[in-house]
């Protein structure tokens, strides 16, 4: 019993750990960003007073605003993300539902073909693409931020992974009393997959809103220009104060923050029972 509880404080120990060291910067922008004083901010940058400016104010985040049409650029961002997210949990459900519950020739190749197309890094087929949607005609606009990433093979396989663990008898109740196959899908699968959906479109949400290598070649102004892309420009803007840069920072992390809190117990609750770990 003694082991055991010392394990279990000696675990408590390295959790509280992590935890200050993954807080720690979260922590170190939100304190900056809330510092009017730039000097103090470059005096104190590298010691434990950044942590406790002499004065707390919004003007950093005022600034911003004023230098930049930050607004926009966070309604871009959420309109493109948002888009992308729920036109994906349709297409990607949809064929992860075909290929889980369809027998057909050719299935097992094209589950191969999805688990393939997993390990290929967005950066390989990055030059192509973007000669494709140059000859559509699609550069600078939501278009080209949003179709290329609505389907993902992994958001494909996990779903395919869990609508495998379906039991065949709701599916055959469903086709006795005249339902059709997608009508099983919307009626049945999609509403028992509700946490699954959920970690799906975390896992999305966290790639397309931090998103920056696309964005940057496909848009050539502030129109179409994500946070990620606006973020990039403000902070090659001169003066380059610390505290508007931190405070631009901020209102791109709380978002993500907001997000994953209001979700996290979904999320948790999935990753246990569907291996993501």
């Amino acid at each position: 019993m003694e082991y055991k509880r010392k394990r279990k404080i000696l675990a408590y120990i390295m959790m509280i750990i992590l935890s200050i060291f993954f807080i720690f910067p979260l922590f170190y922008m939100i304190s900056i960003s809330l510092n009017p004083d730039e000097t103090a901010i470059l005096k104190n940058m590298a010691t434990i007073r950044a942590f406790f400016p002499a004065e707390f104010s919004l003007k950093n985040i005022l600034d911003v605003f004023e230098r930049m049409p930050f607004a926009r650029f966070l309604f871009n961002s959420t309109f493109i993300v948002s888009t992308t997210i729920i036109i994906g949990l349709f297409v990607n459900s949809l064929a992860a539902f075909a290929l889980a519950r369809f027998r057909f020739m050719g299935r097992a190749f094209l589950v191969s073909f999805v688990v393939a197309l997993m390990i290929i890094p967005f950066e390989a087929i990055a030059v192509p693409l973007l000669l494709i949607t140059n000859r559509l005609g699609w550069l600078d606009s939501y278009i080209v931020q949003i179709v290329p990433f609505i389907a993902n093979p992994f958001y494909i396989f996990l779903l395919y992974q869990f609508f495998k663990s379906f039991p065949s008898e709701l599916e055959e109740a469903a086709i006795i009393d005249g339902a059709s196959w997608f009508g099983i899908y919307w009626r049945i699968a999609l509403p028992l997959s509700r946490p699954i959906l959920a970690s799906v479109a975390i896992l999305h949400f966290l790639m397309q809103w931090g998103s920056f290598l696309w964005p940057l070649m496909v848009t050539r102004g502030p129109t179409y220009r994500p946070l990620t892309v606006a973020m990039e420009v403000f902070f090659g803007q001169y003066p380059r104060n610390w505290g508007d840069i931190m405070a631009f920072a901020a209102m791109m992390t709380i978002p993500v923050l907001l997000l994953f809190l209001f979700l996290q117990d979904t999320y948790v609750n999935t990753v246990s029972r569907s291996g993501i770990k």
